[in-house]
Order: C-alpha cells, then sequence, then structure tokens
C-alpha cells in the first residue's frame, strides 16, 4: 500500500498594523514591501521571500497580474 503526503498549507500570520478582517490594505503593503525588498537585497532574500509569501496569500491574483504590469510599465502607483 502506498502512502500519500498531505501538502503543508500554511499562510499569512496575523498583523497587528492591520487588525481588520478587510485585509485589502495588508495585501498592498505586502506587495509594496516585497518590490521594495527586492530592489534593496535581491529576491533570495529570506525577508523578501516572507513579503512574497504574504502577498500571494492575500491578494487575489488578477490584482498582482494587474500591479507586476503597471511596475513593467513605470506606472505603478507607490514608490518602489
Amino acid at each position: 500500500m502506498t502512502q500519500t503526503t498531505e501538502p503543508q498549507l500554511a499562510t499569512v500570520q496575523f498583523d497587528a498594523r492591520f487588525p481588520n478582517t478587510n485585509q485589502t490594505k495588508n495585501c498592498w503593503q505586502n506587495y509594496v514591501d516585497f518590490h521594495k525588498c527586492v530592489k534593496a537585497k535581491g529576491e533570495d532574500y529570506p525577508v523578501c521571500q516572507y513579503f512574497r509569501k504574504a502577498y500571494k496569500s492575500l491578494c487575489p491574483s488578477i490584482w498582482t497580474n494587474r500591479w507586476d504590469e503597471e511596475v513593467a510599465e513605470g506606472r505603478f502607483p507607490a514608490d518602489i
């Protein structure tokens, strides 16, 4: 009999800066923090990976796809 392993599922830990149930601002902030971190430290830096995991967990992919396009075109509304 073959044993199958369950995938490890995890989500972002509670962030006291965003206590409300609406996590839109938390999503946005983690996306911006990830890009600032990558610019300053490089994508392999562990803290940058934390921000990436956080925004990937919190943000709808349609938002991040649009934001990625805006970043690439230089018209993203935040300073990165």
